[in-house]
């Protein structure tokens, strides 16, 4: 249960709906066994032929253990249910915080298929925390207080059998179930994980699966996992249908019990005869508050497999946000530099990026250029806290960015990277994302800089079209327009343009350097770019090579070395 306390902790904020719950649960089983004993009584009574007036008093209770028990039954499952979604909806919220700062380094070494099913399938697996393995034990209880108390008043032997076989079919039962599926419900939800991350990858990849010929090995996987999930269930029900026997043995045994003992009772003149039947029907109605407990065993181990794995998660984004900087500094100067900065993806790989130092003072205009793989964006992902640099200090407004929280870092920042994500939104509602406040003609003012505004307005829809997954119903050059103008609107005092123009042709992309130069007058901006047209202009210029910066200065400057820059010129970069 260790790995089930944190969302337990998420059910005791909602007390009273739980007791209100468990008190309509118990009500729902008491009417149930009222319509049966009251039923049995009527029977009983009705073939001794009395007055009819004798028996309204029965055939009134008939009727109201009749109505009441569907009464009780539906209010129950609203306001458990109710108690379910609310614990659902809290547990999704601390998923996501947890898994935020994870985001996008850790969260990249995690196979997709596998984190969404955690956050999805693994979140709905603790449905049946609260339903069917939390309440029914303290219903059962509920139900033996109140109806044992009820026996003890005709004798105390009708009560020592309904505790005897409740605590057997309540207690030990489940414990056999629990010995018999042992390692069941782990095996469930870790083919329920790969399947999903079968299932996905072959979605994510299935031109190329389709282009090879490679279809058939990816069924042939589906098909394993799915066997295995297969296997699991079909152990799951016989462990079931062998509980629901022993159930049902337990309970008539228990039926029986009370039954002979109310024989003796009756031979012996101590209770009437016509309540035999009311006392033995009462008593096998009164297993429904037990009938659920072996199953939920199953589903405790289920639980706590998928409830492991969520913890895990959650237990690694929030140790990983403890080692990041708490500092609030609103304001910050827009200048950055690095100092000694070296950083690699794996402990003993390669060095990306190797002693890169150099100053940006706000308000420059700075151009990273170099071939692929030399670390350019690799700047960026360590600027914006995605990584963590493994020497040197990177520093804003000159604090270590460390100091500052990811928050305050990413909000001095505007970033378009080489394939920036839109939403399956409305145009508006992807550019909103920047700026959730803007209004309208921030809205058209930010299209129009990045020279998108026209296109939009040409669309059925306009800002309220949808773009699709992806923005797959744009080109390449709309989408990194459309990211353009994110960007813009989110007005934030460094920009950085990540191969940002990569998509656009040479026109619009002059028209949109001569944009960005005329916003930037008061702002720093990066621009990183294969296009070395794109940086002649700038204040400075960086060549990256090797994890290194080769060489740094104007245009004009790095033309006369006859260095690095002048080679990458001249072959048309």
């Amino acid at each position: 249960m260790k790995n089930l306390r944190w969302i337990i902790k998420e059910i005791l904020p909602l007390w009273p709906r739980v007791c209100l719950a468990l008190l309509l649960s118990a009500l729902t089983v008491t009417s149930h066994i009222g319509l049966m004993a009251t039923s049995s009584y009527l029977l009983a009574r009705a073939a001794l032929q009395p007055p009819i007036m004798d028996l309204m008093i029965t055939i009134v209770g008939v009727r109201f253990f009749g109505i009441s028990r569907a009464v009780f039954r539906y209010f129950e499952r609203l306001v458990s249910h109710d108690v379910t979604f609310r614990v659902l909806s809290r547990m999704r919220m601390i998923v996501y915080k947890g898994i935020e700062p994870l985001a996008p380094a850790r969260l990249k070494e995690l196979r997709s298929g596998d984190l969404l099913s955690r956050i999805v399938g693994d979140v709905e697996v603790q449905q049946n925390l609260f339903l069917r393995v939390l309440a029914p034990p303290l219903v059962a209880v509920l139900v033996l207080l109140g109806y044992g108390g009820f026996l003890a008043y005709f004798n105390q032997g009708f009560t020592m059998i309904l505790a005897a076989f409740f605590l057997a079919a309540g207690v030990a039962l489940p414990l056999l179930v629990r010995a018999l599926g042992k390692g069941i419900g782990q095996m469930k939800i870790q083919a329920k994980a790969r399947m999903y991350t079968f299932i996905l990858d072959s979605l994510q990849g299935m031109p190329e699966m389709l282009a090879f010929g490679q279809t058939g090995a990816v069924f042939q996987r589906i098909q394993e996992a799915q066997s295995e999930l297969s296997h699991s269930e079909r152990r799951m029900a016989k462990v079931t249908g062998t509980a629901n026997a022993l159930m049902g043995m337990s309970s008539h045994l228990g039926m029986l019990a009370v039954l002979v003992l109310g024989i003796i009772l009756v031979e012996g003149r101590q209770i009437d005869g016509v309540l035999l039947g009311m006392l033995a029907l009462g008593v096998l109605s009164s297993f429904e508050a037990v009938a659920t407990l072996p199953a939920g065993q199953q589903y405790l181990e289920e639980n706590e497999a998928a409830g492991r794995r969520l913890k895990q998660l959650i237990d690694e984004g929030r140790n990983l946000e403890k080692e990041k900087g708490r500092l609030d500094a609103p304001g910050l100067e827009p200048e950055l530099a690095f100092e000694n900065v070296r950083f690699r993806y794996e402990p003993d790989g390669p060095w990306v990026l190797d002693n890169i130092s150099v100053k940006i003072p706000g308000g420059r205009r700075i151009g990273i250029v170099g071939q692929s793989g030399a670390g350019k964006s690799t700047l960026v992902n360590l600027l914006v806290r995605f990584w963590e640099p493994a020497a040197g200090e990177i520093r804003l407004g000159g604090v270590n960015i460390k100091e500052l929280t990811p928050q305050v870092v990413r909000e001095n920042m505007g970033i378009v990277s080489q394939k920036p994500y839109l939403f399956h939104a409305t145009i508006k509602e992807n550019l909103l994302l920047a700026k959730p406040e803007a209004t309208n003609e921030e809205l058209y003012e930010a299209a129009r800089r990045a020279r998108i505004h026209d296109f939009i307005l040409s669309l059925p829809q306009g800002y309220d079209c949808l773009i699709g997954e992806e923005g797959m119903k744009l080109s390449g050059g709309q989408q990194q327009r459309l990211a353009i103008a994110r960007v813009l609107l989110k007005d934030a005092p460094i920009l950085i343009l990540d191969e940002a123009t990569s998509g656009l042709d040479p026109v619009t992309e002059r028209e949109l350097k001569e944009e960005l130069f005329a916003l930037a007058e008061n702002r720093t901006l990066i621009v990183i770019t294969h296009h070395l047209e794109l940086v002649k202009d700038m204040d400075e210029i960086l060549v990256l090579g090797k994890g290194r910066i080769l060489e740094q200065g104007k245009h004009e400057e790095l033309m006369r070395k006859e260095g690095q820059y002048r080679r990458l010129w001249e072959k048309g970069y």
